[in-house]
C-alpha cells in the first residue's frame, strides 16, 4: 500500500523465512515496499537474481559504509549483538531513503501475515511511533526482565517526532547493545520501554491479532471460523511470530511452545503452522537453483525434543515412510507430546 514501507534483515540461512514474510505481506498489503538488509552476500545475490517486485535489497557492506558509527561497533559485539545494534540504524537508513512513505516499520524476519495489517494503522492516527507488547501470561512473568515490548514490530511515522525516537534508539544501541540483561537494558529491545517516557505520541498496539506468538498464545482461545484464525472468537489473526521454529533432520520442528509452556493444538498446527511450513518448503524449492539452503543447527539443549517433534509432525501429516529404530527416549517423547496443552 502506498505510504507503507517495511524493513527487515536476514542472511541466506533465513532466506526462505524472509521470503515467506515478503510473500505474505504482498498478499495482504499489496503495494507495500519491503527493504531487506542482506546479512550475507549469498542472500543479496539470490534476491537480486529473483528481481522481486517491491523488494529493495541492500548489501551489509553498503549499509556499513553509509553508517560507519554502527560499523565500528562490530569489533566489540558478537554477531547477534551486532545485528541487534543495526536494527534502529537500519530503520533510520530506510526512513532517509523513503521520503514518500508515511510509515516505516521494522519487522522481524520470522513474521508471517494472515490478514491485512491496515487495521493496526487505524490505531495510529495520532501516533509517531508504534510498539507492540509481548503480552506474557503471568506464568511467564520472569521473562519481563527482557522488556515489556517486542522488537518484532516497531513503526515510525516519517515526521520529526518519529525520526527523533529512531535516532535516539540508534545512539543508545551504538552505546550498548549486548545479548544479556543489564538493569533495564537488553539488546535492542530493552530500550523500547523508555520510548513513552521520553517521547510524545508513542502508541502501544492493542490489537491482540498482531504478534501472536508462542510466548503469548496461551493467553487466548484459538479457533477457526469463516476461513480465518480467530482469537477468543472475536479478533482475526493478523500476523504470527514464528520464534523458535527450527529445521532439523530435513524437516521443520517446533520446540518453542513447550519452552513457553504453551498449548499446541491440532488446530494451531493445521491452521497456523502448516500454511507457513508449506510456504517455506515451496520457497526452498524455488530458490534452490539460486542457493543451497543451509539447514539451521539443532538446538543445543533439545536434541531429544527435536526428534520427538520431528516424529510428531511427520506422523500427523502422513508424510512418514518408515523408521527402522526408535530409541527409548524418542518413544517416550513421542507419546508425551500429543499436540495438546503441556
Amino acid at each position: 500500500m502506498a505510504g507503507r514501507a517495511y524493513c527487515t534483515y536476514f542472511d541466506h540461512n533465513y532466506l526462505s523465512r524472509g521470503l515467506a514474510l515478503y510473500y505474505s505481506l504482498r498478499r495482504h498489503a499489496p503495494g507495500s515496499r519491503l527493504w531487506v538488509l542482506c546479512l550475507s552476500d549469498e542472500a543479496y545475490q539470490t534476491l537480486t537474481a529473483m528481481n522481486l517486485e517491491n523488494i529493495v535489497s541492500v548489501r551489509l557492506a553498503d549499509f556499513e559504509r553509509a553508517d560507519p558509527e554502527v560499523a565500528a561497533t562490530r569489533a566489540n559485539r558478537s554477531t547477534i549483538e551486532y545485528f541487534f545494534t543495526c536494527t534502529p540504524a537500519w530503520m533510520l537508513f530506510v526512513l532517509e531513503h523513503e521520503a514518500d512513505a508515511e510509515w516505516v516499520t521494522y519487522l522481524d524476519g520470522d513474521l508471517y501475515f494472515f490478514a491485512s495489517p491496515e487495521v493496526i494503522y487505524g490505531e495510529l492516527r495520532d501516533a509517531a511511533v508504534a510498539i507492540i507488547p509481548h503480552r506474557y501470561p503471568q506464568k511467564l512473568a520472569r521473562l519481563r526482565r527482557f522488556g515489556t515490548y517486542n522488537v518484532g514490530w516497531v513503526g515510525a511515522r516519517h515526521d520529526p517526532d518519529g525520526i527523533a525516537v529512531v535516532k535516539w534508539w540508534r545512539e543508545k544501541c551504538i552505546e550498548w547493545c549486548h545479548d544479556y540483561v543489564d538493569g533495564d537494558r537488553f539488546a535492542d529491545q530493552g530500550y523500547l520501554d523508555s520510548f513513552a517516557r521520553l517521547f510524545p505520541r508513542v502508541k502501544v498496539i492493542e490489537n491482540i491479532g498482531a504478534n501472536l506468538a508462542p510466548w503469548n498464545i496461551g493467553n487466548y482461545e484459538i479457533g477457526f471460523r469463516n476461513g480465518e484464525v480467530r482469537i477468543d472468537e472475536r479478533q482475526p489473526l493478523i500476523f504470527f511470530h514464528f520464534q523458535g521454529l527450527r529445521k532439523g533432520l530435513r524437516w521443520f520442528v517446533f520446540n518453542s511452545h513447550r519452552a513457553y509452556r504453551a498449548p499446541f493444538t491440532g488446530m494451531m498446527r493445521d491452521r497456523i503452522y502448516k500454511p507457513y511450513v508449506d510456504e517455506l518448503l515451496a520457497i526452498e524449492r524455488t530458490i534452490d537453483p539460486f542457493l543451497k539452503i543451509s539447514e539451521a543447527k539443532p538446538h543445543r539443549r533439545s536434541s531429544v525434543i527435536d526428534v520427538r517433534q520431528y516424529l510428531e509432525s511427520k506422523i500427523r501429516n502422513l508424510r512418514i515412510r518408515s523408521f527402522q529404530v526408535l530409541d527409548i527416549a524418542a518413544r517416550r517423547a513421542f507419546f508425551i507430546f500429543r499436540g495438546t496443552a503441556y
